[in-house]
């Protein structure tokens, strides 16, 4: 995977919404947070555009993206939400200019289809915490994604959970929102998952629809050769009058159990105020023992 420049202070990071409207408070939240950190927020031309639940028309929000893409003067791309809407869009991204000045992509939820795109071009970005959660986010999690785009060293140490399935594993990170994956499978976006460590994490889904996601991925080959997996925040699932009779952690257990890959349960990553950065595409080391889970970069 290439791997775009980190930043340094007086860097200029755009601000753009591939999904849904904005309000004033998120620019904010992002200007406040980047300001901080010596780094310049450049908003998309288009960013408080709507239309219905979209931050604009679908040509308007690729304007935005293509823009920041292309110019040489940005260093980095932070999507202020997710939401639903990328999809709508991604066939008609040039990634031409991007490909040969590569900035970091930033974002996770809806922006994984970014990433899927991003891990099939060969190119790193950072799943991390966006705009519209910063001012909820753990002090970690915003200080994961600087250390990320400033080029320090990301280790994690988690605690240990009963699920977990102990070993070693190395492997490029490939991942993000279980529900994206799921909705991408078969694309051109889907990435390689032979040989690498695949992050999982979701939100709001009903729990057959995780059992039913999980065993699509499992039929279409998508487990069969990992190196290992992390799930990270499954938060706020939703059930019938009738139970399913298990939580989503103890679905993605049972789809796994015929795999002797390493597993961790519980990684402070998706939905959740404490969302560390990633660096996706970046080849990783993850031991997993009675100590609980590391992930090295």
């Amino acid at each position: 995977m290439k791997q775009p420049a980190y930043l340094s202070s007086g860097d200029r990071v755009a601000l753009i919404s591939t999904a849904r409207k904005i309000d004033l408070r998120i620019f904010n939240s992002a200007v406040d947070v980047f300001k901080s950190w010596g780094l310049e927020i450049v908003p998309g031309k288009n960013l408080f555009a709507e239309e219905d639940q979209f931050a604009g028309s679908d040509a308007l929000r690729l304007e935005d993206l293509q823009h920041a893409l292309d110019d040489p003067t940005i260093s980095a791309i932070i999507c202020a939400r997710g939401g639903y809407g990328t999809v709508r869009i991604l066939d008609s991204i040039d990634w031409s200019k991007f490909l040969k000045l590569p900035k970091w992509v930033i974002g996770y939820s809806d922006v994984t289809f970014l990433h899927g795109q991003l891990q099939v071009l060969g190119i790193e970005s950072l799943h991390a915490s966006m705009p519209v959660n910063f001012s909820s986010n753990s002090k970690e999690s915003l200080e994961s994604l600087k250390s990320a785009l400033f080029g320090e060293r990301l280790n994690y140490a988690v605690q240990p959970h009963e699920f977990n399935k102990t070993g070693q594993a190395k492997g490029e990170l490939i991942g993000g929102n279980l529900s994206i994956l799921y909705s991408m499978n078969g694309s051109p976006s889907f990435p390689e998952t032979a040989g690498r460590i695949l992050f999982l994490e979701d939100l709001d889904e009903y729990l057959y629809h995780i059992d039913r996601m999980m065993i699509s991925l499992k039929r279409a080959g998508h487990f069969k050769n990992l190196s290992g997996l992390i799930v990270g925040g499954m938060s706020d699932m939703n059930d019938n009058d009738v139970p399913f009779g298990k939580t989503a952690y103890e679905i993605i257990r049972d789809t796994l159990k015929d795999y002797s890959f390493p597993v961790c349960y519980g990684f402070p990553a998706g939905h959740i105020d404490d969302n560390r950065a990633l660096i996706m595409g970046r080849k990783v080391e993850l031991s997993i023992d009675a100590g609980g889970c590391r992930l090295s970069f």
